[in-house]
């Protein structure tokens, strides 16, 4: 697994300090901000802390009574959004950093502040030897070339590792530092025969299985350094990206157990995961991952920063998707068909049909992409009832208010399937299959439960029931 790059890391605000003043002097040549901030990290935010007026001498003074706690701040631009750069607050809270105006590591000169020095001398270092790299695999493009550039480049290598070994040196105790190697990545043992599942389940070893005295800053101030937002962030939306909603769930679990009663940090990971997982309309699971959320610590008072209009909310559309979730039994409807007759006797329902699935396709005659989808999917029904191969039936729900447009745009295109629609129907549809717009696909098994309740391309659709049949053969299997 990769481990953390040190030049790429940003720390933030950290607490405790002692009670002392500060004094911070930045002289950026070039800079024609008439302010600048100090700010922490938190999430993918800047909190601002402090300000300072470009003085006459070009300067930017800022200063405190109270001590800056120790980490690491990020100077901020005028506006207070993007970030010139970051800098350390050590011990030392009386120093000048001298630089050009975007902070750039190799042309810093600091004054007072040992810890600044050797963050800025590491960073220049990487800096330089990246330039470096990239100079030597150009010249290993030439034959001519190619055999000395890559004796330059094994000892480049060689050199740069031994300079990463000796600034991460945990005799140092330079903050910077140790939250590099506190947020250093977990190493997998070479023995372990599933790397992927060990990876996931020790990610967050370093982070709560360390001692507070071990600590480079107390456990709630690691919340303010963006090193904490980047591991929580690539763990649920790229290392779990595409896992089943079960594995989000336990791992969801698992860090819920590690925080504890601290709802604070539960809020930190929570108020930021939460949303990404309501109501995604790309990735297959992750409404089950978000009413696994909701139902076990939301609506069971674990997260007490909530207000009771939220919680409402959140019981109201739990209620609704829940019913739509994969595994669910999907809600028979009964609906008209282009006779629209009145009588519910007449009225076709989901659930009479001998194939193996049944398609629910939720469509308007007036949107484009249905009407392109609606084409293809007709193209392929057509061809297994053509075939004597019909896999599935179409339940096509007209999404249309407009009666007779829609009856006319059926007739038009020779859809063979079953069309329904109308407002002759048993049930709300939109809330029993969480539908909100189209084309809604939904696909139930001979057993009508859910199997499928997002919109797939349909030239993926016979590739799905195909690998659902081998996982459901494979299951049979284990049982």
């Amino acid at each position: 697994m990769k481990r953390t790059t040190i030049f790429a890391l940003l720390m933030a605000l950290a607490a405790g300090a002692e009670a002392q003043g500060y004094r911070l002097t930045f002289n950026l040549e070039g800079s024609t901000d008439t302010m600048l901030y100090v700010g922490r990290h938190y999430r993918d935010r800047l909190e601002l802390v402090d300000s300072a007026r470009r003085g006459k001498d070009g300067s930017y003074v800022f200063k405190g009574k109270q001590a800056l706690p120790r980490g690491v701040y990020a100077l901020v631009h005028q506006g207070g959004e993007k970030a010139v750069g970051d800098f350390m607050v050590d011990d030392s809270r009386q120093f000048t950093l001298s630089a050009d105006a975007k902070l750039t590591a190799a042309t810093v000169k600091v004054t007072g502040s040992a810890a600044n020095t050797a963050m800025f001398a590491y960073m220049a270092r990487e800096a330089s030897a990246r330039k470096e790299v990239e100079a030597i695999r150009e010249r290993k493009k030439d034959p001519a070339t190619k055999a000395q550039a890559e004796a330059e480049e094994k000892a480049l290598v060689d050199d740069i590792l031994a300079y990463e070994a000796k600034a991460r040196h945990p005799k140092k105790r330079q903050l910077f530092f140790d939250l590099v190697n506190f947020f250093d990545d977990i190493e997998v043992p070479d023995s372990v025969e599933n790397k992927a599942y060990y990876y996931r389940t020790h990610y967050w070893d370093r982070v709560f299985a360390t001692a507070d005295s071990k600590r480079p800053l107390p456990m709630r101030e690691l919340m303010y350094t963006p090193q904490m937002f980047n591991k929580m962030n690539f763990f649920f939306f790229n290392q779990l990206y595409h896992a089943d909603s079960d594995t989000i769930n336990k791992e969801i679990d698992r860090l819920a157990e590690r925080i504890g009663n601290d709802t604070e940090l539960l809020r930190y990971v929570f108020d930021h995961i939460e949303p990404r997982y309501f109501r995604s309309t790309r990735n297959i699971g992750w409404d089950a991952v978000w009413c696994h959320l909701v139902e076990t610590y939301y609506l069971k008072g674990r997260c007490p920063w909530v207000t009771e209009g939220t919680l409402h909310n959140m019981r109201y559309n739990y209620n609704r998707i829940r019913q739509s979730l994969i595994g669910a039994t999907g809600q028979e409807l009964l609906m008209a068909d282009t006779n629209q007759s009145p009588n519910p006797e007449d009225w076709v329902s989901s659930y009479s049909f001998p194939t193996p699935y049944v398609i629910l396709w939720f469509w308007d005659p007036d949107c484009h992409h249905c009407q392109e989808q609606s084409a293809e999917l007709k193209a392929l029904y057509d061809d297994m009832v053509s075939r004597g191969k019909k896999r599935f039936e179409v339940y096509a729900v007209g999404y249309e208010n407009d009666v007779d447009k829609w009856k006319r745009y059926v007739r038009e295109h020779d859809f063979r399937w079953v069309n329904v629609g109308g407002p002759n129907v048993n049930i709300d549809y939109q809330e029993a299959y969480n539908v909100h717009g189209a084309p809604t696909m939904i696909i139930l098994n001979e057993r009508h439960e859910i199997i499928m309740n997002k919109t797939i391309p349909i030239k993926n659709l016979m590739g799905f029931l195909d690998n659902y049949e081998k996982r459901q053969k494979a299951e049979n299997r284990k049982n």
